[in-house]
Parts: C-alpha cells; structure tokens; sequence
C-alpha cells in the first residue's frame, strides 16, 4: 500500500520502503513506503491548503461527506477485519468487533458537533448594556493523529472523526507494524469526499515521522495514543510552537478484590481483561489486588480456566487468543517475568513463549506491593501478578502507588464500601463490579498522573479540537 498525500497515493521520494508482516506466521504481507522529510515537507504543504478548504466548509457539507462513509465503511467491515487480524495477530472475533466500532464512534461523534452551541453573554457590566457579546467555535487548524498498534481502527476513530467533524485538517501517523487498515480507511475517507488535502496519511518510523512532524510549525495540535516515554518526548517538542497535546498514554490499571465479591465474578473480568488482544491494551487490568482471605481461592480458579483458553491462529475463529504484535514483543515480556521472579514472586501458571510472537497466560503468586511489576512496570502482555491485602486503606494505597492512573475496577458487594474506595482512586475512570478494561464513545478517556494529558470522547474531544472566538458587536443595541 502506498501513502496518501495531497489526494494522491504515493511511495516514498527515496523509494525506501517498510516490510509488514504477519506476527502469526511471518508472512509478508505488503510493503509501505519509509517516508523521508522531502516526503513530510510536501505532506506539510498539502495540509496547508486543506486546513483552509475543510474549515470554511459548512458543517452541513463536513455532516454529509461524513454520513456517506458511515454507510459505505459498513460493506466493508469483514474486508477490514480480515487485514487488521492479518497485520496485528488479533483474534479474528476481537476484530470484527474493534472495526464494527468505527461507524459507531464516527457517527457519536458527528451528532455531538452538530450541536455544538455557542453562547450570548449577559449585560452584567456597567456600560455595557448596548453591546452584544456572543461565542462562537472554530477548528484549531491542523491535526497530527499518532496512532498504536494495538487498536488502530478505533483509535483512528476517536482521533479523526472528531478532528474531521470539527472542520480541522488532519495527518494520520500510523503504527509502523501494522498500518495497512488505517490506509485502507483514509482511502475510503476520500473515496466518500473527504477533500485530497484536508486527510492525509503518512507511514514510516515514528523517529523520523513523528519527531518531524511534531516539531513542524504548521501544525496546530498534536493527539497520540502511545507509551509515556514518547509522550514525554512529544510534549517536549510540541512545546517550541505551543501546540496542544492530547495524550493518552501508559497504564498499570489494577481491579482491587474485596471478600465479600463474587469470585467467580472477579475471575470472569480478570479473564476478559487480560488475555483480549493478548493483553495489549493500556487500560488493561495489569495488577490484581486481592484480599489476602479470598487470594489463594482467587489464584486457583485463575489458573483452572486460563488453562482451558484456546490459544492459535488469529484467523481461527475457536481461539481465544492470537498472537503479540511481534517478536520482540514476547521477549520483553519474558523478560519482565524473569525480573518479577528475581525479586521473590512465583510462577503457578505459563511463563514462556509458544511460539514467536505467541505467548502462553502467565499467572505470578507471591507478589509484593514493593515489586516493580506492582507499581510502575507495565507489562504488555496476557500476565496476572496478584497481590495480596488485609484493609481498605491498604488497598488504596497499593492501587495509588503507580505513576500511572488509567482505569481501575473494584468487585465487591458493598455498594458503601466500593464508592469509598472509587473515591479514593487516582486514576480517570472507575468501574464497580467490572474491571478497568471499559471505554464508551461518550465518557470523557483519559488518565492522572503519568497516564496522559487531556481526555478523549464525544462529551470533551469536540471542544479541545476547537477554539472560541468570541465577538462583541459594540454599541448595536443602542
């Protein structure tokens, strides 16, 4: 697949291209072109001209064009799915639902911009009573969308389907690994009208690609979706032109496990949590604080029914799980596994690599709230450390102990005791009697401390991708 920029599907000028893969079986997939800055200075030029052209279309226009594409990205969701499984190693199952979610959010988005409203303000200051004062919002301008592998579609969905719905021209940076769904969907962004420069899409390293355009003065915004560390990184160069950043970024979400819970409850969203899309998700459950009463039961039941998991090719139906994004991926994992246990914790359950980029539900016992894989060590991968507590406070405490403060779940019965505990937790969203692993269009997404900046969803996204302008008609009511 090629690039698209300025309407045009383009290799790179250098002809350089990436290998994409498939991480089930080590296929080659197809090729992408390995961008240059004489590729990203011409991308830059385009965008230009369509901040200007997308802006001063009508919204009834953007409304149109936009509600074409929902209706079209219908027929070709399977089509979607399938490539998305191929470049990602995701369960196919877990596919169609991620894909099925585009359509979904494009459309929460659309109607939220449609009934953006600005305000008229009161004649409260003396001598101002013939004046009148009114808001009205407009598009930043230009949009860097920096997407991860682990849910492309839907990302891409809640990054530009709010930037497009607003007016704003948009740059899509997609995941080196697997960008080739994300292509195929700009393509039909434009195939249904979308203006050739106000959507572009450009691949390469997230070195070269990102740092370039992040520092580029001729953007407005930047929103990524990715680790701390390359938050951090961006925020630092985004701050020479004073963009904005939206970041939503690494996470270490634990459910805390009361006593009186249903254990068969806590097992079941354990479950679901940690092992769709291998564990590869920032909102993830990662740590598991269980009362030291229940803990041993909790553990045993664990590993009896991640031993009954279905573990195979992604395009297999019957698996429960598929595979990592890639090799590499598996062995920091093991890695990190290895550290954990170095530090005292025991492995009841997995450990290893089956095969590549596959990796078996690894269950670790013994853990201390000291241990590293217990505070800031997030570990991307189907791995379940639990960790043992006596007290409520106790349990805050280890919870709030992370950098990190993403999404966090609590099973227990007592609805007094799980609103003093949600109450008490450091993070941006809390789930009673779930786990943290829960994201719907309309909540405002995101996380405190090292988990972001910002919040992603149609209750917020549409006003941090716009700004107020505000007008005063001075003296007309005189």
């Amino acid at each position: 697949m090629k690039m698209l920029i300025g309407g045009q599907k383009r290799d790179s000028i250098d002809g350089k291209v990436i290998n994409i893969f498939n991480p089930a079986n080590g296929e080659l997939i197809d090729t992408v072109p390995d961008s240059s800055t004489k590729d990203l200075d011409l991308l830059l030029e385009h965008s230009l001209k369509g901040k200007k052209l997308w802006g001063g279309t009508p919204l009834h226009e953007r409304s149109k064009i936009l509600l074409n594409f929902i209706d079209k990205f219908s027929l070709h969701i399977d089509e979607l799915a399938e490539l998305l499984c191929r470049e990602t190693g995701k369960n196919i199952k877990e596919a169609k639902l991620e894909v099925g979610l585009v359509p979904v959010i494009f459309r929460r988005f659309l109607e939220g911009a449609n009934h953006m409203y600005g305000i008229t303000l009161p004649d409260s200051q003396p001598g101002g009573e013939r004046d009148l004062i009114f808001t009205r919002r407009e598009p930043l301008g230009t949009i860097l969308c920096i997407i991860p592998f682990n849910f492309p579609a839907s990302t891409y969905a809640y990054k530009v389907a709010p930037a497009l719905a607003t007016g704003n021209s948009v740059i899509v940076k997609p995941p080196s690994d697997n960008p080739l769904t994300l292509i195929r969907m700009s393509e039909l962004l434009t195939e249904c009208g979308v203006p050739e420069d106000a959507l572009q899409i450009v691949t390469g390293s997230g070195s070269v690609v990102g740092k370039y355009l992040v520092g580029s003065p001729h953007i407005d915004a930047v929103s990524l979706t990715g680790s701390t560390e390359v938050g951090v990184e961006t925020a630092k160069q985004a701050a020479s032109n004073l963009h904005r950043v939206f970041l939503e970024l690494g996470g270490n979400d634990a459910m805390i496990v009361y006593e009186d819970g249903d254990i068969n409850l806590a097992v079941q969203e354990a479950i679901m949590a940690r092992t769709t899309n291998c564990g590869q998700i920032c909102i993830a459950t990662k740590r598991f604080i269980v009362q030291n009463s229940i803990k041993d039961e909790f553990t045993r039941k664990l590993v009896d029914k991640l031993n009954s998991l279905k573990i195979g090719d992604p395009m297999d139906p019957s698996c429960d799980m598929g595979c990592l994004i890639n090799e590499a991926a598996a062995l920091k994992i093991k890695e990190q596994i290895e550290h954990t246990l170095k530090q005292g914790a025991k492995c009841v359950l997995g450990g290893n690599i089956i095969n590549k980029a596959f990796f078996e539900p690894t269950v670790l016992a013994d853990i201390d709230a000291s241990m590293d894989i217990a505070k800031d060590m997030e570990v991307f991968g189907p791995v379940f450390p639990v960790i043992g507590f006596d007290t409520l406070e106790e349990a805050v405490e280890i919870h709030n102990a992370s950098v990190y403060g993403l999404n966090g779940g609590i099973i227990t019965r007592d609805t007094s005791k799980a609103m003093k505990t949600a109450y008490q937790l450091e993070c941006g969203t809390v789930v009673l009697n779930g786990n943290g692993r829960y994201r719907h269009p309309d909540i405002a997404f995101g996380g405190y401390k090292m988990s972001g900046i910002g919040r992603e969803g149609v209750s917020s996204t549409l006003e941090e991708l716009t700004q107020v302008k505000t007008i005063v008609m001075k003296g007309i009511l005189g």
